[in-house]
């Protein structure tokens, strides 16, 4: 797992069964095309950024 995927908002890891996966909402010709990708970089990255939800209500 590349570090960029750890900062990533669709990455989940479950402590229970210890495993790590991404969890965006691919259709199949989405995915064949994502996995297809030669370039490295995921066109779905996503930075998550926990404190988004707090500043809007301040």
């Amino acid at each position: 797992m590349e570090k960029k995927c750890l900062s990533c908002e669709f990455y989940d890891y479950s402590e229970e069964t210890d495993t790590e996966c991404c969890q965006i909402g691919l259709d199949e010709d989405e995915m064949a095309n994502f996995l297809a990708s030669r370039t490295g970089d995921c066109p779905y990255y996503r930075y998550y950024d926990e404190y988004k939800t707090v500043r809007k209500q301040n």
